[in-house]
């Protein structure tokens, strides 16, 4: 039988934005860089606030309070990672901890040294994961991997037992064959920024600050 789109199951999907780390080669906070009239945290933060995400939380941990006081509205969003020098996965795990209750089918994970990402992108990963059967939705541009990636809550128990020295992409590399890559036409999906001179290359000469 074929079903008409609009009967796709809607799946509830919330988001974590990871902005614990050190930024030691940032050598500043990399939530609060100028970028697009704010900053990283509330552009990624209004983007995915304004997508069919369902909830959306922000993890904290190194600058946490200099990060509060320049940003005092995000603080009900906020989630503060003690761990946050055992990195990435770290954070990932300490916001798993707080939305595992809440009726989930999956979580978006966005990475702060990511911040070329918009609302419509998120909607076109959260509709490929309700439309397929894939654990993991990751979007890629020109067949290469970037972010923010999907996990569907069947992974949450898998990501909350890894180790933290390995990171997500351990859970990830179990799953090959329950991967969906997303081919989008999104060139900042790959774009990282964590160093000044990536910064000026993808912020300021673009005239993005």
């Amino acid at each position: 039988t074929h079903f008409p789109w609009f009967a796709v199951k809607m799946k509830k999907v919330a988001g974590l934005i990871l902005a614990a780390g050190k930024s030691e080669r940032m050598g500043r906070p990399k939530a609060l860089l100028p970028f697009r009239g704010s900053c990283f945290l509330t552009h990624v933060l209004t983007e995915a606030a304004h997508s069919e995400l369902t909830d959306v939380k922000v993890v904290l941990g190194h600058h946490a309070e200099s990060v509060l006081q320049s940003l005092p509205e995000i603080e009900p969003k906020v989630l503060v990672n003690p761990d946050y020098e055992w990195g990435q996965l770290s954070s990932l795990q300490c916001g798993l901890k707080h939305l595992s209750s809440a009726g989930l089918d999956g979580v978006m994970v966005f990475l702060i040294d990511h911040p070329i990402i918009h609302r419509s992108l998120v909607n076109q990963l959260i509709e490929a994961f309700c439309r397929n059967d894939a654990l993991i939705v990751i979007p890629s541009f020109e067949h290469r991997r970037g972010h923010p990636i999907i996990f569907g809550t069947e992974l949450f128990s898998e990501l909350l037992a890894a180790p933290l020295d390995q990171g997500a992409v351990s859970v990830v590399r179990k799953h090959p064959e329950e991967i969906l890559h997303l081919e989008v036409d999104e060139p900042g999906v790959l774009v990282d920024i964590d160093t000044p001179e990536a910064y000026e290359k993808h912020v300021v000469r673009l005239g993005q600050t």
